[in-house]
C-alpha cells in the first residue's frame, strides 16, 4: 500500500524541502560588485556577506579588500569574473567596458547597472533602487533616514559657523602628475555641502595644475586624497609640487586628506564625510 503512494510522498517531501524563490534570490547568491558606492550600499542593506569579489575601489567596509579582485575600470576582463562563478553581477554605469558586458550577457551571467550618484538626492535615489531590486524597501528607507540624519548634523553644524574657508581639491598621482578639481566634480560638490569657497573655478572637470594657477588660487585649504598624499611621499613631499610652497594653505599647514572612496563616493556615509570635510577646514 505505502509503495502505491511513494511518488506522491517524494514529491510532497521534494516540495517541503526546495529552497524557495526568494532564498535561492538571497543567501544563494553569489554577487560580484563593481563601484565602490554599490558596494556599500549593498552592505548597507545587509548584503555584503554574499559579495565574493569586487574592483579595487571597493574599500568600504574594510572587509572588501580581503576578497579576491576584479581589477579596476577597463583593466576588467570578463574571464577573471566568469573564473569566479558569479550568478549576479551588480555594476557602475559606465564602469566595465562594453565588450566585458556583452561577453558575461553571452554566458548569461545576470548584470544589473546603475548609476553612480553624484548629489546627496543621487545616493538616497540608487540606496532606493538597489533596496527594490533585493526587495527590502523597509532597510532601504533606514539607510536614506540615516542619510537625512547625518546631514542634518552637517547643516546644524554650519548654522553655528560664519567662516567660509576658500580652498582647492588637489588630485595627486606623484608629485609630477597633479590635476585641480574645477567646476561638475565630486569635489565642488562636496564644497557647496560643506560650505567651503572653491577657488577652482572656470573649468569643468580636472585641469592639470601649474605653479602659476596654484599661486593666483591662492588657497587656504588643500584637500587631498589620502592616496594622493602617499604618491608624492606624504606631508613632507609636497614641498616637490612646484608652486605649492607659495600658497597660503601650505604656509599655514592647512593640508586636509581624506579616504578617497569615502569623499567623493557619495555612498551612504556621504553626510557624514560632508561634516568631516566641513570640519577639518574650520579648525
Amino acid at each position: 500500500m505505502l509503495t502505491r503512494y511513494l511518488p506522491l510522498i517524494l514529491v510532497v517531501l521534494a516540495a517541503c524541502s526546495a529552497p524557495s524563490k526568494e532564498e535561492e534570490t538571497t543567501a544563494e547568491r553569489k554577487i560580484i560588485t563593481a563601484g565602490g558606492t554599490i558596494t556599500e550600499v549593498v552592505d548597507a542593506l545587509g548584503y555584503g556577506d554574499l559579495i565574493i569579489a569586487t574592483d579595487i575601489t571597493s574599500t568600504f567596509p574594510a572587509s572588501m579588500q580581503d576578497l579576491p579582485s576584479i581589477g579596476y575600470r577597463n583593466q576588467i576582463k570578463a574571464e577573471g569574473i566568469l573564473a569566479l562563478g558569479p550568478d549576479l553581477v551588480l555594476i557602475e554605469e559606465g564602469y566595465l567596458n562594453p565588450d566585458v558586458v556583452t561577453q558575461l550577457k553571452a554566458a548569461q551571467v545576470n548584470i544589473e547597472v546603475f548609476t553612480k550618484p553624484t548629489t546627496v538626492e543621487g545616493t538616497k535615489k540608487l540606496v532606493t533602487e538597489l533596496a527594490t531590486f533585493f526587495e527590502e524597501e523597509d532597510k532601504g528607507k533606514e539607510v536614506n533616514a540615516a542619510i537625512d540624519a547625518d546631514i542634518a548634523a552637517l547643516n546644524s553644524y554650519l548654522e553655528s559657523e560664519e567662516s567660509k574657508p576658500k580652498a582647492i581639491f588637489v588630485m595627486a598621482r606623484g608629485p609630477e602628475t597633479v590635476f585641480i578639481a574645477g567646476d561638475k566634480t565630486f569635489a565642488a560638490e562636496m564644497f557647496e555641502l560643506a560650505e567651503i569657497e572653491g577657488t577652482a573655478t572656470g573649468f569643468d572637470e580636472f585641469a592639470p595644475m601649474t605653479p602659476e594657477s596654484l599661486v593666483s588660487m591662492n588657497p587656504e585649504y588643500l584637500v587631498f586624497f589620502e592616496s594622493g598624499i602617499q604618491s608624492v611621499g606624504g606631508k613632507d613631499g609636497l614641498i616637490a609640487i612646484q608652486g605649492i610652497d607659495q600658497t597660503t594653505a601650505f604656509k599655514e599647514n592647512q593640508i586636509v586628506a581624506l579616504d578617497g572612496q569615502y569623499l567623493s563616493g557619495f555612498g551612504p556615509r556621504v553626510g557624514k564625510a560632508a561634516l568631516e570635510l566641513a570640519k577639518a577646514v574650520r579648525q
